[in-house]
């Protein structure tokens, strides 16, 4: 029997919807207020930065002739598509994991928006130490990000659960 969407994970969907603006929100104000590559630093560790990211994480291909866009924009598609399948097919009591497919499909679409509309991804977050700065990001990228160390999570912690209760009944 289906899940209705008030029992099923898509209960949870407002988390992809609430990441998506904020997402949206903090890149539009990064465009109409800041110059490419400007910077603002905000504490002795953190800058407001816009930089430019053609490619994935880390500017993982980011320097691969224009492909890697539409690569990009059908893996968001296909795994924004995934989880919300997936989310319709749980119960929106996992609430682990209904938070962790939220993030990842909010982040998600939000970059995919940036690369539809721009051709690449707004990134601005900037986090350094001394002169070692670790590559810019946005909203979007840090929804990911936690979204995916809590599905990484809830995998261990699910499969030491499931091996507790079967050690349990071999007793």
């Amino acid at each position: 029997m289906p899940l209705t969407c008030k029992d099923s994970g898509l209960r949870w969907y407002w988390v992809a919807v609430l990441v998506f603006l904020a997402d949206q929100l903090s890149k539009q104000w990064v465009l109409a207020n800041f110059d490419l590559y400007e910077s603002v630093k905000l504490l002795p560790f953190f800058n407001f930065t816009y930089v430019r990211n053609y490619g994935a994480a880390f500017s993982f291909l980011s320097e691969a002739g224009g492909w890697q866009r539409w690569l990009f924009t059908i893996v968001a598609i296909g795994f924004s598509t995934l989880l919300t399948v997936w989310l319709r097919k749980q119960s929106s009591s996992l609430w682990k994991l209904n938070l962790a497919y939220t993030l990842v499909i909010g982040g998600a679409l939000g970059n995919l928006v940036d690369r539809l509309m721009h051709g690449f991804v707004v990134d601005f977050i900037d986090f350094f130490w001394n002169k070692s700065h670790y590559p810019a990001f946005n909203i979007a990228d840090a929804a990911i990000c936690v979204g995916a160390v809590l599905i990484i999570w809830d995998a261990f912690v699910s499969g030491k659960s499931e091996a507790d209760s079967a050690e349990g009944v071999k007793k």
